[in-house]
């Protein structure tokens, strides 16, 4: 059965949210909130953001005008599209006009702004996005989202086809939502729309594509998603990814990067197609290091190499591999007893004891390290030492 209205919500609850609410008229059915606050909190689901939408009815100035005069901060933050920032204590409310687009060319859309709530839900992506609820939690469901979503489906609003015309990155939003959203099931006319269009998504920004793509990997379950992504040309794996994938989820991972490491080929690929930050592609690199020196046997390297990294590797390894249960446990605790710490000798020691900076040096330095390492970080110093003085 479905709800209609929304309880015991702390976001809902919260004095600031109320504050805007009754500023922006929404006791009087003018100001709802919108999205993803509203779709999530019907189904009970925890949400990594704490983003708050809301529509009104009002335009931009108006609504700077009421938000100033009770005292709420204000930021243009996107005014030329009907959208004010609103923040008040701890919390930020994104507020947009009523819309209708005019025109769009697949990237940008011409907006008009109205009053007619129906009208602003139908320029929207998917049904289960265009839920909206007032301030005493009453939901607002024009579109019969909230069945699609108790019932798994994702499903595009009115003509698949035209939807994604009007902005090509909803191909990538519905596979996400389908991920997250649908139980990995798809829609067969969303999915169909989606071949149709798979071809035509050059002009899409690698950005937005990425910033996608990083999101959907944080997904419980994505494999068979990025399959049927595959299948599309959306992503390109090697033919082993899926099953590693599908292990990889089996033993509760969740790691962007690590399933990046899984889809195989070459990072900096990954780096180009969805511009990953410096951060997230280096990452992406030690796993996929710390992996392979896992599958060679060599646990302590990858743990003196790769820290933390190591573990993401292991995991990595044990699911494109097939590991059986039993030698994963194994490896994990000999990874969770090796007590990795700095080499403890360095140059100036080799120094004070005559030796001089260079080639012999380096070597000297290797040949210490591999000691360390191979000892399971458990030698002295000076034992160290004592292999060349």
């Amino acid at each position: 059965m479905i709800p209609q209205r929304l309880e015991k919500l702390e976001w809902l609850e919260r004095t600031a949210v109320q504050t805007i609410f009754a500023a922006l008229g929404g006791d009087d059915g003018k100001t709802r909130a919108v999205g993803g606050i509203v779709r999530d909190s019907l189904i009970g689901r925890v949400r990594d953001s704490n983003d708050i939408d809301m529509a009104t009815e009002l335009l931009p100035v108006a609504v700077m005008q009421k938000a100033k005069a009770a005292g709420i901060a204000t930021y243009p933050t996107g005014i030329d599209h009907g959208t004010v920032t609103l923040r008040l204590d701890e919390t930020s409310v994104e507020v947009t006009t009523l819309r209708q687009d005019v025109e769009t060319d697949g990237r940008h859309a011409q907006v008009r702004f109205g009053t007619d709530w129906t009208m602003d839900a139908q320029r929207r992506d998917f049904t289960i996005n265009a839920l909206y609820c007032g301030p005493d939690g009453a939901l607002f469901d024009p579109l019969g989202g909230a069945g699609d979503l108790i019932n798994g489906r994702v499903r595009f609003i009115g003509d698949a086809g035209q939807r994604i015309a009007e902005d090509g990155l909803r191909v990538y939003r519905f596979f996400r939502f389908s991920a997250s959203h649908g139980n990995q099931v798809f829609d067969p006319e969303g999915l169909a729309a989606c071949r149709d269009a798979a071809d035509e998504l050059d002009h899409i920004s690698r950005e937005r594509v990425g910033a996608e793509m990083v999101r959907m990997l944080a997904l419980p379950l994505v494999a068979r998603t990025l399959a049927i992504m595959d299948g599309l040309g959306l992503v390109r794996m090697e033919r082993v990814s899926v099953a590693a994938l599908e292990r990889y989820e089996a033993l509760g991972g969740m790691g962007v990067e690590a399933r990046m490491a899984l889809l195989g080929g070459d990072v900096g690929r990954l780096r180009s197609e969805w511009r990953l930050s410096n951060a997230m592609g280096n990452r992406v690199e030690r796993i996929t290091a710390a992996s392979d020196l896992i599958a060679r046997g060599d646990v302590a390297w990858a743990a003196y190499r790769f820290g933390e990294e190591a573990v993401e590797g292991l995991a990595v390894t044990a699911a494109r591999e097939d590991w059986q249960r039993d030698r994963l446990m194994e490896t994990a605790r000999d990874l969770g007893r090796l007590p990795v710490a700095p080499l403890p000798v360095n140059g100036q020691d080799l120094t004070e004891r005559g030796m001089k900076p260079g080639p012999e040096m380096g070597s000297a330095l290797a040949m210490m390290e591999r000691a360390w390492v191979e000892s399971g970080f458990l030698a002295s110093r000076e034992e160290l030492l004592a292999q060349l003085f």
